[in-house]
């Protein structure tokens, strides 16, 4: 049974038999082809005997799929199939392997010829824009030999299962806006520091290209000499992210949901902040409280952060920004550094909730992260002639209209803001984050 299960007919098989059907139809008519088909017909019988007997005759191949410990989301993951031959003579194979549902893929397949004793690899990408468990299926190797009439089947690593978590690639990507030196990258932001962003760290001798701002009038005359206070920049800061996981976070946009967006950017975020020494932590809430982690200096607390973000899901409810206001009192002691994730699609929709983001402003630094609909965006950069095109550039400039306009009414009530294109949200949030740092706002 097993020997049946794994051989199949090669499409050359199948062409074989046409042929000999059309030859035994016509042997009817014409009686000198009737022992030509049955010669022929013996030969072939003959010819798949011996293809079956040469693949068949061997152990046949090994081959492993190699899949990473996880994968990124809405990044290309790399799969690396391995193949061993252990037969004596050239073959040729055809690679198909099970992708998970997810992707709704199924003709990947893969050709190669592989040299008696031979090794061969292969690599592919798959993106995934979903987290969860991904689960693969068999991996299928069809084996023929030179003949092509016969193809035997080789079944390796079924039931693999690989995790995908948020953007893990991305925020290695962004490692380098924690390092002051390499900021000149395009579309990021060079900030001038003002203010006093630093806290004092000791007192000590003047030399030549100290600040002579930061003498020490009452040390100097004491010692005789010229006393400079020493300052150290700020860390140590308490900086939150929030994720709403209501029904406005599950719009897609090319193909990732804006919850998703807002995962991947509290990530690559939280790696920043936490490389510039400032306790990192994040929070989800819809119409009930959600997940949370402390903020924290340490490293691990990335990993945390990692671990809750990817068991985050969406609500298909409104928002209680009451309640979110009541969590961050009970939760959030020290004055902190707010970045909340959400979405607005009416004026109406963000002044009803203005009262809770004002009550949360007074003692937090909060900025209010949402969304520009660049969908509405390309209808508006589009021509315009027929008045059924007209009136949607109309409709969708007001739309647009009214994104700029909660912006600026959150602005006028003391509330920092980022409206954002959510393909650039990861860099826009962490130069307003180096915005709010170098001009000591927190």
């Amino acid at each position: 049974m097993k020997f049946l299960k794994a051989i199949y007919f090669h499409q050359r098989f199948f062409w074989a038999l046409f042929i000999l059907a059309v030859l035994f139809l016509f042997s009817y008519w014409i009686i000198e082809l009737y022992a030509i088909t049955w010669v022929i017909a013996m030969v072939l019988c003959a010819v798949v005997c011996l293809d079956g007997l040469l693949l068949f005759s061997k152990n046949g191949m090994r081959s492993e799929r190699i899949l990473p410990d996880k994968f990124s989301n809405s990044d290309s993951n790399a799969v690396i199939i391995k193949i061993w031959s252990i037969y004596t003579f050239k073959i040729y194979i055809e690679v198909i392997d099970e992708l998970p549902v997810q992707f709704q893929k199924r003709d990947f397949l893969q050709a190669l010829e592989m040299k008696a004793g031979s090794k061969n690899s292969f690599e592919y990408t798959i993106k995934p824009y979903e987290r969860g468990e991904y689960f693969f299926g068999n991996l299928n190797i069809f084996i023929s030999t030179k003949l092509k009439l016969l193809k035997k089947r080789q079944v390796f690593d079924h039931g693999q299962a690989v995790k995908v978590y948020p953007s893990f690639i991305q925020m290695k990507a962004y490692d380098f806006l924690a390092i002051d030196k390499r900021l000149r990258q395009p579309g990021l932001k060079k900030i001038r520091r003002i203010g006093h962003t630093q806290e004092f760290e000791q007192i000590k001798d003047y030399i030549l290209g100290d600040d002579i701002r930061n003498i020490n009038w009452k040390a100097t005359a004491k010692r005789g000499s010229l006393m400079v206070n020493q300052y150290q920049e700020e860390k140590a800061q308490p900086i939150y992210s929030i994720i709403d996981t209501g029904r406005v976070m599950k719009m897609p946009f090319e193909n990732l949901s804006l919850l998703d967006y807002a995962i991947n950017s509290t990530l690559a975020f939280s790696n920043v902040a936490l490389q510039k020494k400032d306790k990192v932590g994040m929070m989800s809430f819809s119409n009930t409280s959600g997940k949370i982690v402390t903020a924290n200096s340490k490293k691990t607390n990335l990993l945390s952060i990692l671990e809750t973000l990817y068991n985050i899901k969406t609500e298909f409810l409104d928002s209680d920004f009451g309640l979110l206001y009541a969590t961050i009192n009970k939760q959030i002691k020290h004055r902190s550094m707010i970045m909340l994730y959400s979405n607005f699609e009416h004026t109406n929709a963000i002044k009803r909730e203005l009262p809770y983001l004002k009550a949360i402003a007074k003692k937090h630094v909060l900025v209010v992260i949402f969304f520009e609909n660049t969908e509405i965006n390309s209808v508006i950069g589009k021509d315009a002639s027929k008045i059924q095109d007209i009136a949607h550039k109309i409709i969708a400039q007001e739309f647009a209209s009214e994104k700029r306009l909660m912006q600026k009414l959150l602005l006028q009530n003391g509330i920092q803001t980022v409206l954002t294109k959510p393909k650039d949200l990861t860099l826009n949030t962490i130069n307003k984050y180096l915005e709010i740092k170098a001009r000591g706002i927190l």
